[in-house]
């Protein structure tokens, strides 16, 4: 892994995410009052935490940030890394006008694989198969800013079978881009060192996959 990706963020963060998993594991698990009750406070501490760094309501934030049940697992996001001529495809977000990877979160019926066709195809219009996968990363080692739940990128090389652009509700354009004509990306989503591995990636015969 290149270290240089990497971000270092406040230790309250880590804090605040850990306490929160503590608490949906311990509600998810326990069936003594009490303790449900202990588990409900700690849940709540995790959120005042953040309202008060983020300047959310703490109601806000429980909204967003403790809304779940069950084990308390990452969440899992599929990029497709699709090349042309040595240039790669990338959709420009309706939201802010920003580059990014085809993909999105897995959805529950979908596996890996699926989940990268499916979402190249919703935000772009064209068809690809999955190859080999390029990494795994942890979201908040590599992208900013930190989200405050743990998030698997899953970094897939595809081979392009053809199609054209569709439109809809998430991009506005795609296009093929060289590594030396990047325009503005999504860092939240891929920043450029990211980009760089999956043009690495496409010229290894041997690619080993990474992962954090």
């Amino acid at each position: 892994m290149n270290k240089k990706t990497e971000h270092t963020y406040e230790p309250w963060l880590n804090w605040a995410v850990e306490l929160q998993a503590i608490s949906q594991n311990g509600l998810a698990y326990t069936k003594d009052v009490y303790d449900k009750e202990r588990f409900e406070r700690i849940r709540k501490i995790s959120a005042e935490i953040l309202a008060i760094k983020t300047n959310l309501s703490t109601e806000t934030v429980e909204v967003l940030f403790c809304n779940e049940t069950g084990y308390q697992t990452p969440k899992l996001d599929t990029r497709a890394a699709i090349f042309k001529d040595n240039r790669m495809f990338l959709v420009k977000e309706c939201e802010h006008g920003k580059w990014s990877l085809p993909g999105g979160w897995v959805d529950v019926n979908e596996s890996v694989y699926s989940n990268t066709v499916k979402e190249v195809k919703e935000e772009s219009g064209f068809d690809v198969v999955p190859l080999r996968l390029i990494a795994v990363q942890d979201r908040n080692k590599h992208n900013h800013p930190p989200y405050a739940y743990g998030i698997c990128k899953i970094f897939v090389l595809c081979k392009l079978l053809g199609g054209e652009f569709a439109n809809n509700a998430e991009t506005s354009e795609c296009c093929f881009f060289a590594l030396n004509e990047l325009p503005e990306l999504a860092a939240e989503k891929n920043t450029k060192e990211q980009i760089e591995m999956c043009f690495r990636a496409k010229d290894s015969e041997n690619w080993d996959v990474l992962f954090d």
